[in-house]
């Protein structure tokens, strides 16, 4: 396609017309096509074109229509650096037509990377505007682990968990995509105009509406199912029980996409959302390494979760059993060490003599105790292999 072709032509301007996610404009875009769409909106006065659908629906769409220079809009966003994108683009990702009727008509992009390559291998992290410390560094230490483990880092550039994970990606050199509400010039909100045009010189800013739209409370629930839809899985950070976050969640669940929490204190009600979530079809997960084994390939595991390994953990369970016998304070003799364990009173000698040389016990003649002096620790790292 080229820049001007009618197809794009018109779906821009269409992102004008109707607003995003109307399932109705989407059946009208495939009964009759993006331009035949547009001119029975500008054209036809006759009988009802759009079965289905009420008149005042159409009525709007037949004002916004005649008002819409999509000419225009595709000159500003290209001065900006940016492009439109429709179905049909090398870049357009295919993973958006699992929104079938209620798939974006176009996508306005700005940024120097390929939106599709990385959106195969993309995840939302998402959470609380008004998020507490506690979620605000869990978001930007997720986003970070994410970035450099090579996933790209999906949200929607809000106050709270949205700007820590957008932070976290972009401090980590690593890749983010920030999916507005609004226009992509229209820094929303204003207090993230920096970090916005930072995502938009390293990474990509996206939107379905067009250059100089701006956000409304409807606008910023539809634009989440964008958010689930572009990625493989979401991660909910913070959420209370009405939120956004959760509206991002519940998409990704009905696209058959990964949903994950990450648990927070019982006592905030800033964690009751996400804690709701996991009790019914998200998984708990507690950083990067726990998304990638989700979303990621088969076979790559998280590091296993554990205590810190101690020598005595080490024994062999023979030797263990021996050690275990000794009372905890003054000397036993051998017969008594060798039937509180169990075993042969020669073998039990060996044993004592293999912890004696390890520093676990001391001999005092015939008898044996615990050391008195402390054994090295381990230097095995913990948390995992």
């Amino acid at each position: 396609m080229t820049a001007r072709d009618p197809d794009r032509l018109a779906r821009a301007a269409l992102t004008h017309v109707v607003e995003p996610g109307d399932e109705h404009a989407g059946r009208a875009l495939r009964r009759h096509g993006a331009a035949g769409f547009l001119r029975l909106l500008r054209e036809d006065e006759g009988p009802e074109p759009f079965p289905g659908t009420g008149a005042r629906r159409v009525d709007s769409w037949r004002r916004r229509a005649r008002t819409a220079a999509p000419e225009r809009d595709l000159d500003l966003v290209a001065r900006l650096g940016g492009r439109f994108l429709v179905p049909g683009d090398a870049e357009w990702p295919s993973q958006l037509d699992d929104l079938d009727d209620a798939r974006p008509l176009g996508l306005w992009v700005r940024g120097p990377a390929d939106l599709r390559g990385w959106s195969l291998r993309s995840v939302a992290v998402v959470g609380a505007r008004a998020c507490t410390p506690y979620g605000a560094h869990t978001a930007a230490t997720l986003a970070a682990g994410l970035a450099e483990s090579g996933w790209v880092v999906t949200s929607g550039a809000a106050f709270g968990v949205d700007g820590a994970a957008h932070r976290g990606a972009l401090g980590s050199g690593g890749a983010t995509v920030a999916v507005l509400a609004c226009g992509v010039d229209v820094p929303y909100p204003p207090g993230h105009a920096g970090l916005i045009r930072r995502i938009a010189e390293q990474g990509l800013v996206v939107g379905e509406l067009p250059p100089g739209a701006h956000p409304t409370r409807s606008r910023f629930v539809l634009r989440n199912r964008v958010i689930a839809a572009l990625t493989r899985g979401t991660v909910v950070v913070e959420a209370e029980y009405r939120s956004g976050s959760l509206v991002t969640a519940r998409a990704a669940a009905r696209l058959g996409r990964y949903v994950m929490g990450v648990p927070g204190p019982v006592t905030s009600g800033l964690s009751a959302g996400v804690h709701e979530l996991l009790r019914g079809e998200a998984t708990l997960v507690t950083d990067a390494a726990e998304v990638v084994e989700l979303v990621g390939a088969i076979g790559r595991l998280a590091p296993t979760r554990r205590g810190p390994v101690l020598p005595r953990d080490l024994l062999d369970p023979d030797t263990a059993r021996v050690l275990e016998a000794l009372p905890g304070t003054g000397p036993a003799p051998l017969a008594e060490i060798a039937a509180r364990a169990g075993g042969h009173p020669d073998r039990t000698l060996a044993k004592l003599y293999e912890l004696h040389s390890l520093g676990f016990v001391e001999r005092h003649e015939d008898d044996w105790q615990l050391t008195k002096r402390r054994t090295e620790g381990s230097n095995i790292r913990h948390g995992g292999a």
